[in-house]
């Protein structure tokens, strides 16, 4: 009997202990469960805060700078020439410079990209698609200084022996580049947007008598269409914000001009011959740079916007 009683204290005390325990774990994980929900919130809003200090660093500047030149004679002014005794500030030289590089990118860029993407998808076995994939994805990693060189060292020597009158410095180099650049995402993008389609549309299609050619066209393609368009508008995106290689290959003439054959300047690559130390803090000159800055901002920010609308308003769920 007093073994038995002891026996049964002593079961008692390690039932007492394990409550013990238990209560003490238990406080603890309250006390992450309430931690760790304010760090996660402290890391999100770290971003936003970031986005938000640029945002205003940006928009003060410009501020200025419109202060000193006018917001109309900016936006619609043909001529820029900062350095000059009589500068003029308009900026369409170099918004003109962006779109066409970015168009002569996408010219590149977007049929090569889709076609990859439609093979990949569509024709490839899995061994192929192991091996071409990351070999198309190599395109992504490398710097854009490289393709920058690769640009006015190699494509613009090609073009001139083949067209003449294409100047040493011009914009139809740079663009072709940026559109190599760009494939893999246009490629890498599109071709999971067809990939997602279920295989049974797929099965239908081909059971109705449809070839595979087809399919991919009339039924894949429509299916997956608000992926392809996002992956061609942030192509767009990337491409207006590419900085690298029209700062090498496409000279710094801010010519407002059409023909691609000549020298022109981007935003981007005026952003980068600003702040290169030429203009003095507080010149106009200088808050010219804040305010070619804030329009490249508000450039990629609709193309983000644009992505966003046609992914909701084309997407298909399954």
């Amino acid at each position: 009997m007093a073994a038995n009683s002891k026996l049964e204290r002593d079961h008692e005390i390690d039932v007492k202990q394990m409550i013990e325990k238990n209560k003490q774990s238990k406080s603890f994980s309250q006390v992450v469960e309430k931690i760790v929900p304010i760090m996660l919130f402290l890391f999100a809003i770290i971003t936003v805060l970031t986005t938000v200090g640029i945002v205003m660093t940006l928009l003060s500047e410009t501020i200025e700078f419109f202060k000193r030149v006018p917001i109309w004679d900016f936006f619609t002014g043909t001529v820029l020439k900062p350095m000059s005794q009589n500068p003029e500030f308009g900026v369409l030289p170099l918004i003109n410079g962006t779109i066409i590089s970015s168009l002569i990118a996408m010219l590149v860029a977007g049929p090569i990209g889709l076609m990859a993407a439609i093979y990949l998808s569509e024709y490839a076995s899995d061994r192929v698609r192991k091996v071409l994939k990351p070999m198309l994805e190599i395109l992504a990693g490398i710097p854009t200084i490289v393709y920058g060189f690769f640009a006015f060292t190699f494509v613009t020597p090609v073009i001139r022996s083949i067209w003449p009158d294409v100047e040493a410095t011009n914009i139809l180099s740079p663009g072709i580049v940026m559109g190599i650049m760009i494939i893999p995402m246009i490629a890498s993008l599109s071709e999971d947007a067809m990939s997602s389609v279920p295989n049974s549309i797929r099965d239908g299609a081909l059971g109705l008598g449809a070839t595979r050619l087809e399919t991919t066209f009339k039924v894949v393609m429509p299916a997956a269409l608000s992926g392809i368009i996002a992956s061609f508008v942030l192509g767009i995106s990337r491409a207006i914000g590419e900085t690298m290689i029209v700062t090498i290959a496409s000279g710094s003439s801010k010519n407002f001009t059409f023909d691609i054959t000549q020298s022109m300047q981007t935003m981007t690559a005026y952003i980068v011959e600003v702040s290169g130390g030429e203009a003095a803090a507080g010149t106009t000159i200088y808050y010219s740079l804040y305010a070619v800055a804030m329009t490249l901002f508000v450039f990629t920010l609709l193309m983000n916007l644009l992505a966003r609308y046609v992914s909701r308003k084309f997407r298909e769920e399954y």
